[in-house]
């Protein structure tokens, strides 16, 4: 159907509706832009989301991500930012292939559009004109026939008329025919304008107007077809993505089933294992002997004399049983300790009553290891050197960890060395290339740098080897005594840094002497717990203020008091200073006024 032909006086109508339809183009070309622009945000959103949940670079949680849940999860952040990359892809195609094109194809119909309606009014014009021609044709016609049938009437008055002159007769003959000549060349213009006239008329509605509808209808439909095709294609670039967000969901799918709930409780194992042994057997009590003087865990050990020492003596310190329960770890900076006035001194009196032995027991059973030691309270610096803060198990997974780190720094300092030497012999080869004598000075430090790390390797060596020398489960269990004290039992324990209670985030802290001392004594343990020498004194110090310290950790100091520094400032607001072999702990250093030694070195910060 022709809109030439059935739509010839609907020009203005037409005229509005082909403005419609670029309306609707635009319409839908602003929608594809606003799904773009979400398809983008969502991208983004997705993306943040995936690296806001990423593991910190040397952080806690990057050690997390060597279970396989955490590897899964891992997997699901990579999977998900791909997944992002393909909504970019969706918003990449639309802009690109739906947007651009139709915004450039917008720009086309309306200059199309504006030459047919510009066409369409030049043949209104030419019609309209034409049909002015023929009214002022006909209405001149009228007038000169008017005119000429007058000049009749006034001729044949005066033609009648005897009183009239013949020459006036004459003359209105005369006019009377002129006027009928004039209206006969009106009536053959008026014949001719007509006939021109309905020619035109005839070309204009049924040439130049249905053409130039035709025109227009071949716009519009052209038009209702890109619309149609650009919505295919908001379809199709859809459907192309589908694929790979199919692979990205199968690939979460199969992170997920590659969670191996087996494999995660080993690592828990390895993580957390202190190669300790498990309590012995309770001894009976036999209530019918008289009853002996016991001694706590807590307060005295026995030493190789039997001569009973203080737990806090700087030559013996005892070594607390490795599952008596254990206190919530105090807050950083060293949260503190009792002084060591509260700290019980003196064995059991024969008359305390004694806890039922079930409540021990399970005393026993829930209960962590601790240990009573300055050096193990949390700090924020590193630990010893040789790890000897951490139970057996876990020194010996950190000594290998150093171990193979140290074996690839010598590597690849032994790499750089081959490299620096080829290059010498490259120089001295062609000593237009280069100055062999330069590459010495940078061969002199790699050696240094190797002979350091060598040293070191074999001291972390030496120690792995210690340790593992020690790790084997020991035959005989060692048997927890809750009555008499056997001295031949007993080991008198030193070494602090070997049994100190493990914290939530794995350093050891020490724990307050106040609860109920338990008669237990000490298992026995292999030769690696030796005697600590005490923190060697860096320096003096005089207190500004008076401090009074109640928390764990700290020592309580009056104004003007002289101490002495044992560990300086490390740069959490904390100085570690010594009143006597028996009491040191931490001061804030704003309260004291520092003398340091010359060539003193600053004592090492135990965690």
């Amino acid at each position: 159907m022709s809109w030439g032909t059935e739509l010839w006086d609907q020009f203005d109508n037409l005229e509005k509706h082909t403005q419609w339809g670029i309306d609707v183009l635009e319409k839908y070309i602003k929608f594809v832009k606003e799904r773009t622009e979400i398809e983008i945000n969502y991208a983004k959103q997705l993306r943040n989301l995936s690296k806001k949940y990423q593991p910190k670079k040397n952080s806690k949680e990057e050690d997390e991500y060597k279970y396989s849940s955490c590897q899964a999860f891992l997997a699901t952040l990579n999977e998900m930012n791909d997944y992002a990359g393909q909504h970019e892809v969706v918003s990449e195609n639309m802009t690109s292939q739906i947007t651009a094109e139709l915004a450039r194809y917008v720009q086309e119909l309306k200059q199309e559009r504006k030459m047919h309606f510009h066409d369409g009014r030049k043949a209104q014009q030419h019609i309209e004109t034409c049909w002015k021609q023929l009214e002022s044709s006909k209405r001149r016609f009228e007038r000169d026939c008017k005119e000429a049938d007058r000049a009749q009437q006034y001729f044949e008055k005066m033609d009648a008329d005897i009183n009239v002159t013949k020459a006036d007769v004459e003359k209105a003959r005369q006019q009377a025919q002129l006027r009928h000549q004039m209206a006969e060349e009106s009536k053959a213009e008026y014949s001719s304008t007509l006939q021109r006239f309905n020619h035109e008329q005839h070309d204009h509605y049924h040439t130049h107007i249905p053409n130039i509808f035709q025109k227009i209808q071949e716009m519009e439909e052209r038009r209702i077809i890109r619309i149609g095709e650009s919505m295919k294609t908001f379809a199709e670039v859809d459907r192309q993505v589908i694929p790979i967000i199919g692979k990205c969901l199968d690939e979460i799918t199969k992170a997920a089933e590659s969670i191996d709930q087996k494999h995660d409780s080993k690592l828990v194992v390895e993580a957390f294992k202190s190669g300790f042994e498990p309590p012995g057997d309770v001894d009976f009590e036999d209530f019918t002997q008289p009853i002996k003087r016991t001694v706590s865990d807590s307060s005295l050990s026995n030493s190789k004399d039997g001569k009973p020492e203080s737990r806090f003596s700087s030559k013996s310190k005892g070594k607390l049983w490795p599952f008596i329960k254990k206190n919530k770890p105090p807050p950083p900076p060293p949260s503190s300790s009792a002084s060591p006035s509260a700290v019980p001194n003196g064995p059991q009196s024969p008359k305390q009553q004694k806890e039922p032995l079930s409540h021990r027991f399970n005393e026993f059973m829930t209960s962590k290891p601790k240990i009573h030691c300055f050096r193990s309270l949390k700090r924020g610096g590193g630990g010893p050197e040789d790890f000897s803060n951490l139970p057996p198990e876990q020194r010996r997974k950190k000594l290998q960890q150093k171990v193979d780190e140290l074996n690839r720094d010598i590597q690849k300092e032994m790499d750089q060395r081959d490299a620096l030497t080829k290059m010498k012999d490259v120089y001295i080869k062609n000593p237009q290339m280069g100055d062999a004598a330069s590459v010495d000075l940078k061969l002199a430090e790699l050696a240094q740098n190797l002979e350091k790390l060598r040293l070191e390797a074999q001291k972390f060596e030496g120690w792995l080897a210690e340790v593992e020398g020690r790790l084997p489960a020991r035959t005989e269990p060692a048997r927890r005594q809750s009555g008499m004290y056997e001295p031949q039992n007993t080991l008198t324990v030193n070494n602090c840094a070997q049994d100190r209670e493990s914290s939530p985030d794995g350093s050891y802290t020490e724990e307050p002497s106040q609860e109920s001392e338990v008669k237990v004594p000490a298992p026995e343990f292999d030769d690696e717990f030796d005697d600590e020498e005490p923190l060697p004194t860096i320096g003096t110090c005089k207190a500004l203020y008076t401090f009074e310290g109640q928390n764990e950790g700290t020592i309580s100091v009056s104004e003007g008091e002289t101490l002495f520094v044992i560990e300086e400032d490390k740069g959490d607001g904390w100085t570690r200073i010594r009143r006597n072999e028996d009491e040191e702990g931490y001061v804030p250093t704003s309260y004291v006024e520092v003398f340091l030694e010359k060539n003193a070195k600053g004592a090492m910060t135990y965690i």
